[in-house]
């Protein structure tokens, strides 16, 4: 590589992109997700497996597990969701940063499972919008896999521009 290989070339030629804000900004949030690993019950060891060298959920780039809110914007509820631990969820959901995603991992999360009794919520969507489900007592991790793909699907087809401004028109009032 010469001197002249480096220096600034003037002319436009083969290295402009054009897009859209919005294929950028999606590009970016469905290869950059930061899930919050939220555990209650024995699809949590489920969900720990999808992490680990065999499965691997980094080659989706959502290698980075946050165990704060604030730090994550997609919620795995993986397991029973009882009525004392809904208003944990509530909170938890409540704190992370615009936009967020929520999966609800296995048959428990999803629909309250075989458990019909007075202390279990019948499905998570109850206190939280639910992106993605997955089915399953408890799911393999590839099918937490396949929902997380889907879950990035979902993003590159949102439309993020329009809620960024929407996001600053509630913050200015």
């Amino acid at each position: 590589m010469t001197a002249s290989d480096v220096a600034y070339n003037g002319k436009v030629e083969g290295d402009v992109i054009v897009t859209r804000a919005d294929a950028v900004i999606n590009w970016i949030r469905q290869h950059s997700v930061w899930p919050m690993p939220m555990g209650l019950a024995c699809c949590a060891i489920e969900l720990m497996a999808s992490a680990a060298s065999r499965y691997d959920i980094s080659r989706f780039g959502m290698e980075v597990m946050r165990f704060s809110p604030r730090q994550s914007d997609c919620m795995i509820v993986a397991g029973t969701v009882t009525y004392k631990m809904a208003e944990v969820v509530r909170r938890i959901y409540d704190q992370m940063g615009d936009p967020k995603w929520v999966v609800a991992m296995g048959a428990c999360a999803s629909t309250g499972g075989m458990y019909r009794s007075y202390a279990v919520m019948q499905g998570v969507d109850n206190i939280v919008p639910v992106d993605v489900y997955v089915s399953g007592c408890p799911p393999r991790p590839e099918a937490l896999l396949d929902a997380m793909m889907k879950l990035q699907d979902k993003i590159g087809r949102d439309s993020s521009v329009r809620n960024l401004r929407k996001t600053k028109a509630v913050a200015a009032q």
